[in-house]
């Protein structure tokens, strides 16, 4: 089966821990690093397309078979036949390595230790600097030891960090994250993640019960950004994208796309605060 935009799927590759996708932000092939096979996470998104999702964390990994894995599907990538046979023209090219999958990846217990090992394997096959190294997250664990080790072994490989804000108010974060967090946590985590390794904040935007985020949403997010230009947090810029694919979470009827100038005159809002932001409709 060949690779599109549209399918996701986990089991691409046949693997536990690692799964090709053609990603539409990135314009080539990712090679997603999944550390929630369990399809644990903290936060339940209304968009997740996560299928039977539960509350919870990442498993213990089995960091052998993760590396085994990983080392034998690049293998197929970088000199099997891979791309001839499973990616669209046009695509085919080998973006980026992506902690991301069924879950926040950093719930795992030693993110750091995580992040060595997939060290190792790009350092092995030459791709430093060739390709990036993403870490895909709500950012909730930012602050603690292991995640801000791992994000910091993540700076020399070529890491960047999208991290998942989609509003900048406590009510907007248990609306749409079920996250009870606060606006405030997220601030904080943001801080601490930016500082550690570079930072793109990630927004999906979408019309729920028919209508886009508020004028009072998009004030409180803009603002936001504002106070990391005042006080000077290394943010690269913001990831801004609509709904791809369905939802498999109970509000899923009540979700619509936004009108692609709808994101165009939010994006340029941003802009105008000195941010450079790729909008993905």
């Amino acid at each position: 089966m060949r690779l599109t935009v549209d399918d996701h799927a986990r089991d691409g590759a046949g693997l536990v821990h690692v799964y090709p996708v053609v990603s539409r932000r990135a314009r080539g092939v990712s090679i997603g690093i999944n550390l929630n096979p369990n399809r644990a996470c903290n936060f339940r998104c209304v968009y997740c397309q996560v299928d039977g999702l539960v509350r919870g964390k990442a498993p213990e990994i089995d960091l052998d078979r993760l590396e085994r894995e990983l080392r034998g599907f690049l293998a197929e990538v970088l000199r099997g036949d891979f791309m001839e046979t499973r990616v669209p023209e046009g695509s085919r090219r080998l973006n980026d390595l992506a902690f991301s999958g069924d879950g926040e990846p950093t719930s795992v217990e030693d993110f750091a230790a995580v992040v060595a090992r997939v060290g190792s394997v790009m350092r092995d096959e030459d791709l430093v600097g060739r390709v990036k190294l993403v870490l895909i997250t709500n950012g909730s664990f930012a602050r603690r030891e292991p995640v801000q080790r791992g994000l910091a072994a993540m700076r020399p490989l070529g890491g960047e960090v999208w991290f998942k804000l989609d509003s900048a108010t406590d009510e907007g974060q248990r609306r749409i994250n079920d996250w009870a967090g606060g606006a405030a946590a997220a601030w904080e985590n943001l801080v601490a993640a930016a500082h550690a390794c570079p930072t793109w904040v990630q927004t999906c935007v979408f019309r729920m019960d028919g209508a886009p985020p508020s004028r009072a949403e998009r004030d409180a997010y803009l603002a936001l950004l504002a106070r990391a230009k005042r006080e000077a947090v290394p943010l690269e810029g913001v990831l801004l994208y609509g709904l791809a694919r369905a939802s498999h979470q109970p509000e899923a009827p009540r979700l619509a796309p936004v009108d692609a100038a709808w994101m165009e005159a939010f994006a340029d809002e941003m802009r105008a605060l000195g941010y450079e932001v790729r909008v993905s409709p």
